[in-house]
């Protein structure tokens, strides 16, 4: 018997857990509770025990949270890049210090509990803690000087999780995200936002903007993918991570002309032919500071998987998000 909380469960990633939780379950432990947590949900979202609209900024509702103690905490709410970036002080409130008020009150619920309660907390954090100069695959050992804002909160919030699992208040881990591709539903205000919406919104018979050159080269993997790598987050033995908390998930790294060559295999020239390219040196500035590569042996060996080949990624977002009129 497992109680689950997802912390920023309304969104793509939380609602594709969910799904994947109500099908599965976890490994050996069922899940007989399970708790979404997040600011606004969709109308026909997955199924849960509990759907709670709060705000991760307010304390009163955290603590209520924690105290129902829950035993694998994923905690997947952000403000995303290009946001973060224009607006710094949401940023750091909303990436960092909601993350601190969350360890707290799990820090002070350990303490009630005499020792016994210990959440799994999985902790989102992404490409963006990495900065250039690059030379080759970017492994879990390179150090992190990001660019960016969002990059400098991810990296800051991996540390306090890494520190509060080593002093045993949570068993925490860090997952490294790649940008998650093809993304359901409307563009965002990521600078990512562009992998995804040159792919879904043709497959959708509309027009997408490309905002960066077809050269540009990044790091994707699925949405059921990073699903995946959550829920086998809260399933590993840590103790094999031997105290280094936090992992680069595995990707494919790819260029923008190689998902277009990709979309062209399989769904044909007046479909790419919807893709119109206006730069936008905001969004390509962040993104040139991005890593194009992970390397990902030490996620490899304890069994994160994702794809190898984006037409995989493409059939993906065909089999499980594109809407059946447009197939």
């Amino acid at each position: 018997m497992t109680r689950v909380l997802i912390i920023g469960g309304g969104g793509m990633i939380g609602q594709k857990v969910a799904h994947r939780l109500n099908e599965k379950g976890l490994v050996g432990r069922p899940v007989t509770d399970l708790t979404l947590f997040d600011l606004r949900f969709p109308a026909d979202g997955a199924q849960c025990t509990h759907r709670i609209v709060g705000n991760l900024s307010d304390r009163d509702s955290i603590d209520s949270l924690v105290a129902k103690r829950p035993d694998v905490i994923m905690h997947l709410a952000a403000i995303v890049s290009s946001d973060a970036e224009r607006n710094f002080h949401k940023g750091w409130q909303v990436n960092l210090f909601a993350l601190w008020t969350l360890l707290d009150s799990l820090r002070i619920e350990h303490a009630a509990s005499a020792g016994r309660y210990r959440a799994r907390l999985i902790f989102a954090s992404s490409a963006a803690a990495f900065g250039p100069p690059f030379d080759g695959p970017v492994s879990d050992q390179f150090i992190c000087e990001p660019r960016t804002s969002y990059g400098a909160q991810k990296v800051a919030a991996e540390l306090i999780v890494s520190d509060f699992a080593r002093k045993g208040f949570v068993d925490g881990v860090s997952l490294r995200l790649p940008t998650i591709c093809v993304r359901p539903g409307l563009p965002n205000a990521a600078a990512s936002s562009c992998f995804s919406d040159i792919i879904r919104e043709p497959l959708n018979g509309r027009e997408a903007v490309l905002p960066i050159a077809r050269t540009v080269r990044h790091m994707l993997a699925s949405p059921r993918s990073a699903a995946g790598f959550f829920v086998h987050a809260a399933e590993l033995d840590l103790a094999r991570l031997e105290g280094r908390r936090v992992l680069n998930m595995p990707s494919l790294s790819c260029s923008i002309g190689d998902q277009i060559e990709a979309l062209r295999d399989i769904a044909g020239n007046d479909i790419v032919e919807l893709i119109r390219e206006v730069p936008d040196p905001f969004i390509e500035s962040i993104v040139s500071n991005w890593a194009t590569e992970f390397s990902t042996e030490r996620a490899d060996s304890l069994g994160f998987r994702a794809e190898d080949d984006f037409r995989q990624i493409i059939q993906a977002y065909i089999e499980d998000d594109l809407p059946i009129a447009a197939r």
